[in-house]
């Protein structure tokens, strides 16, 4: 599916590892994200989420949402006080964090530095 891009072969093994180790579990707004991915259909998104073992968590408890919220508001309060310094973060970045800590015991992002400063308990691959 992503062969060709060059994170595609440490993303495979990485998601190997987890596998080995437990269940594999994504929010609905990964999966949302999964089906921007350029030339990629849905049904690709499916087979791979379905090959890869991949469950799809489509009902998000109401504490994801509060945590969510909580996380992106002190974002918010330090954005505004550093005069809007650095990339704006969306939403779905702390649903995406919420949800790890909820049902998850770790995140596998291609960028931590954010799930760091917003989820500093959170282990990330």
């Amino acid at each position: 599916m992503w062969s060709r891009e060059p994170f595609a072969a440490e993303v495979a093994q990485k998601l190997g590892n987890a596998k080995s180790e437990g269940g594999l579990v994504v929010a609905a707004a990964v999966y949302a994200e999964l089906l921007a991915y350029p030339n990629l259909g849905e049904s690709s998104i499916r087979d791979f989420i379905e090959n890869t073992g991949i469950a799809v968590d489509f009902d998000l408890p109401q504490s994801v949402w509060i945590v969510a919220g909580q996380r992106f508001a002190r974002y918010a309060h330090r954005r505004r006080r550093s005069a809007r310094e650095g990339p704006r973060r969306l939403l779905v970045d702390f649903i995406i964090g919420a949800h790890a800590l909820s049902q998850a015991d770790r995140l596998m992002t291609l960028d931590p530095r954010p799930y760091k400063q917003d989820f500093p308990e959170l282990k990330l691959i």
